[in-house]
């Protein structure tokens, strides 16, 4: 039975706590917080949206809360951390608040390597550190790569950077690094010959996956840059890659996806975990949402 009081707050921002239907965008996200929404009914769980910032909430009436479309912390980041470390001490978090703090900085990519995970091959710069782009490429032998903070999502301040152009970007680097710690990737040619596979990994096993494309003339694959995602069957080599990713994670999360491309010699290489606030793509796998409910469920009891 459904109690007066919700047992779980899906968590999203200000700009999709009332949603816009007529918006393609916000209408996706509402189609997939509604299949994870009626999941966790048929769990028998009182549910309610909320903004993760909303000031009248009161985070310790409710058992738990599950981050969906927070997507502005990385643009609020200096109010989200301390709201972090509050809200945690108040109500169970999903994921949990640890695994929170380690993935919203791009870093614990790092921190996979040295557990035998395939990575972009990534330099990071710490915040203020001489060094410039020409710098890095050439002392890693790119001739292409991709800059972007460690804290960033929606492809913010991602820009891809051919070495023999490294110049004209050097500006706008150097006040990145002034500003923020940074990464540099080498780019991976297979982004553009068969785009980004990502795989949903709920409870530590494969649910389904998906293959994201870039737009002509483009190489970032979000479908609010205008890239397109396409119902992908994994792989029993992308499943136990996508589930060796989770099991290097600090702890088990209840739900991630992983973002992998395809190397030249045939291997994949790691892009992210998305730990925070990943889309799930339940609108292509359904029964996803019913698996993730019924683990939230069983973490309550």
């Amino acid at each position: 039975m459904i109690t007066s009081k919700p047992d779980i707050v899906i968590l999203t921002e200000d700009r999709y706590a009332v949603i816009d239907d007529a918006d393609w965008y916000q209408g996706q996200i509402a189609r997939e917080e509604a299949l994870l929404e009626a999941a966790l009914r048929r769990q028998g769980l009182g549910v309610v949206r909320r903004s993760w910032s909303d000031p009248g909430m009161d985070w310790s009436a409710c058992r738990a809360a599950v981050f969906r479309s927070t997507w502005d912390y990385f643009d609020r980041f200096d109010a989200f951390m301390p709201w972090l470390e509050q809200v945690s001490a108040r109500t169970r978090l999903i994921n949990d608040a640890e695994l929170i703090r380690w993935n919203v900085d791009k870093r614990y990519l790092g921190d996979l390597a040295g557990r035998g995970i395939d990575i972009v091959p990534t330099r990071f710069v710490t915040r203020g550190e001489d060094l410039s782009l020409a710098e890095v490429m050439a002392e890693q032998g790119w001739e292409q790569a991709v800059f972007k903070p460690v804290v960033s999502g929606a492809a913010r301040l991602t820009h891809r950077v051919d070495r023999s152009e490294a110049c004209a970007h050097e500006g706008l680097f150097a006040r990145c690094v002034a500003n923020e710690a940074m990464m540099v990737q080498r780019f991976e040619d297979g982004i553009l010959a068969d785009g980004e596979v990502s795989v949903v990994v709920i409870g530590g096993g494969v649910t389904h996956a998906v293959r994201k494309t870039a737009r002509a003339g483009d190489f970032r694959v979000q479908d609010d840059h205008g890239g397109s995602v396409h119902a992908h069957e994994p792989s029993a080599s992308e499943r136990a890659f996508a589930e060796a990713v989770v099991a290097a994670c600090p702890q088990l999360p209840a739900y991630a996806r992983v973002d992998f491309v395809r190397s030249i010699d045939g291997g994949f290489r790691l892009m992210e975990v998305e730990l925070v606030e990943p889309e799930l793509f339940f609108r292509f796998h359904p029964p996803a949402a019913e698996r993730l409910a019924a683990l939230i469920g069983e973490i309550l009891i």
